[in-house]
């Protein structure tokens, strides 16, 4: 059956061709990992300097002292697909106890305290030195351009920078030299540069020409990067008290011991079956397998009920995420979890029959036999906090927090490697920029729970329950797509939204990536300061009068954003029988662009 929004029309067309393509959420990122391909590279040489790239033009969605996750498959292995974990722990010296001293209730969203331990760099690194064909010197070669040189900054940024002004300028003086020189916020289209992080990434292509043959040279850069400049300067600035979104003053407790005890990882991923296609996500440490969870869940409902533009459809898409979403605050974490009943039939089928006519406003984890259920806080917003939830895209206040704004990239060559990454955090809102590096901590943290019972509580040395969720796609043992985007907690609603038009539907990537999106917020939301509205949802105006009428006459609180707010989604594909391959990538903002031949 066709769905709902299969426009003749696309934004863009979906690009085919046999040689490579590339997709991202910013046009230079995506050029510049189409220029490796071009000139040879793999597709592991083509997403890391994206993702370098992706640190310099898009300051305010990830940085180098962030966080990235990634699932692969390589030519030689393509029925094996591999997570690349780019996570980094709490400090050692964070902990429940430690911030319940300090009178907080929740991790703050903004500033040190809420820094994991930088993942980003060590994961692309570890990729190039395991799976790329390039020297690092070429690889980091468009970033360091970009950087020392400049490029025009895109329209969000000075946006982001004159939002949080007022932090800067009272509070975070290192933040208001290195984005507002001069007291000046840039216009947009205005070159910009970061000398700082261009001289940081020299010192990596130095140790790694340094440190011998390419792999050697690739694993020193680690070294460096873990044990040199950046780990004792960000310990040394994290150390001195600053401003927090919650309005107190602290200290930092990462420490540059912290930095050196972090190695990013290869992890198998976890799949499940769906109408025919194997779909691949990172573990409950993140919140991948909620988009597994929820698929179970529709397996079982007819076709018709699966179309996000229908009011049914819309309908049991959000109440089957609800109860996946439900599951993921009850469960998820950097512990044992018992993924194996929560993606079986048995459960799925239970939980399916919860799904009513009705919007649900309760929160309904399921019962797991022997495993305690331990319920997040649930707190509701109060006042333009509560309208402020379904804005669209994830935003940014006046102290500094952030909801889920996040980056992504997927590139497919020609020999069949396929690479699906989504780096987030160290955005230049996270916290102070550290002088000399250009570039600021992250705040994943800020995932996780000050409730010493919680699988997702604050512990020395565990993962926070990130939010950063790409997907791939394979079809008898061959990867046939790699997708994903920003978007914090609507990350895999948006991504579900796409495959069941795409599987089921019968739309062609773009007419899915075009298709009018809708998430709900019925959940605690991933980002401080952690509120939930029940049975809220919202949608993109484009699903219709009709619809949203008929969504709320069932009960859903629905929120009605813009015509094109709602999702930044991209992805590339490859049909394995003939060597085609494709990209889409999203036009909502004016940025995502995706390339290829």
């Amino acid at each position: 059956m066709t769905f709902t929004h299969a426009q003749d029309h696309t934004t863009r067309p979906t690009l085919e061709g046999r040689f490579g393509m590339s997709a991202s959420t910013h046009w230079l990122a995506t050029a510049s990992a189409q220029a490796v391909l071009e000139r040879g590279g793999n597709a592991f040489d083509a997403a890391a300097a994206g993702a370098f790239v992706l640190h310099v033009v898009e300051p305010h969605l990830n940085g180098p002292a962030g966080d990235m996750t990634g699932v692969f498959v390589t030519a030689e292995n393509p029925s094996t697909p591999v997570v690349l974990m780019g996570q980094g722990p709490a400090p050692q010296g964070a902990s429940v106890a430690a911030y319940r001293a300090m009178g907080l209730e929740t991790v703050p969203g903004a500033g040190a305290l809420a820094a994991a331990v930088p993942g980003a760099v060590d994961a692309w690194l570890m990729l190039l030195r395991d799976h790329g064909s390039w020297p690092l010197a070429d690889v980091l070669a468009f970033a360091i351009d970009y950087a020392e040189n400049g490029h025009p900054v895109v329209p969000r940024v000075p946006a982001t920078i004159r939002t949080v002004k007022d932090l800067f300028t009272q509070h975070w003086p290192s933040s208001a030299a290195h984005w507002m020189p001069q007291g000046r916020i840039p216009e947009p289209g205005e070159l910009v540069t970061n000398t700082e992080y261009a001289q940081v990434l020299r010192e990596l292509v130095a140790a790694a020409e340094a440190g011998g043959d390419r792999a050697e040279g690739i694993e020193a850069a680690r070294r460096e990067w873990k044990t040199g400049r950046v780990a004792q300067t960000a310990a040394e600035f994290a150390a001195a008290p600053h401003r927090h979104s919650d309005g107190g003053d602290y200290a930092g407790v990462i420490t540059a011991e912290d930095f050196a005890g972090f190695s990013a990882a290869y992890e198998e991923a976890v799949t499940i079956e769906f109408r025919g296609y194997t779909i691949a996500k990172i573990g409950p440490w993140g919140q991948g397998p909620v988009l597994l969870q929820t698929l179970k869940i529709l397996e079982g409902f007819d076709d018709e009920l699966l179309d996000p533009g229908t009011e049914a459809g819309a309908h049991t898409v959000l109440e089957a995420l609800k109860l996946a979403m439900a599951d993921r605050d009850t469960y998820y974490g950097d512990a044992e979890v018992p993924l194996e009943h929560l993606l079986s039939e048995d459960y799925a089928a239970s939980r399916r029959e919860l799904i009513g006519p009705n919007a649900s406003a309760e929160f309904r984890p399921g019962h797991i036999p022997g495993v305690q259920a331990v319920l997040p806080p649930l707190q509701e917003p109060e006042g333009a906090a509560a309208g402020a939830m379904g804005g669209g895209e994830p935003t940014v206040s006046r102290d500094g927090e952030t909801k889920g704004d996040t980056c992504h990239i997927d590139v497919v060559d020609r020999w069949g490697n396929m690479v699906s990454a989504t780096p987030s955090g160290g955005w230049l809102q996270s916290s102070p920029t550290i002088p000399g590096l250009g570039f600021p901590l992250g705040t994943r943290l800020q995932m996780t729970w000050l409730e010493e019972d919680s699988p997702s509580a604050l512990r020395p040395g565990q993962r926070p329950r990130t939010t950063l969720t790409p997907t791939l796609v394979l079809k008898d043992g061959e990867p046939v797509m790699a997708l994903g985007t920003p978007g914090g907690d609507q990350q895999d609603q948006w991504q579900l939204l796409f495959l069941l038009r795409w599987i089921v539907g019968g739309h062609t990537p773009q007419q899915a990536i075009d298709a009018p999106a809708l998430h709900t917020t019925s959940m605690p939301s991933s980002f401080w300061p952690r509120t939930w509205e029940p049975a809220g949802a919202v949608v993109e105006a484009r699903l219709g009068e009709a619809v949203i009428g008929a969504l709320r006459r069932r009960g859903h609180q629905v929120t009605v954003a813009g015509d094109w707010s709602l999702g930044r989604l991209s992805c590339v594909v490859r049909d394995p029988a003939t060597g085609v391959l494709q990209a889409a990538a999203n036009p909502r903002g004016a940025q995502g662009y995706a390339a290829g031949r």
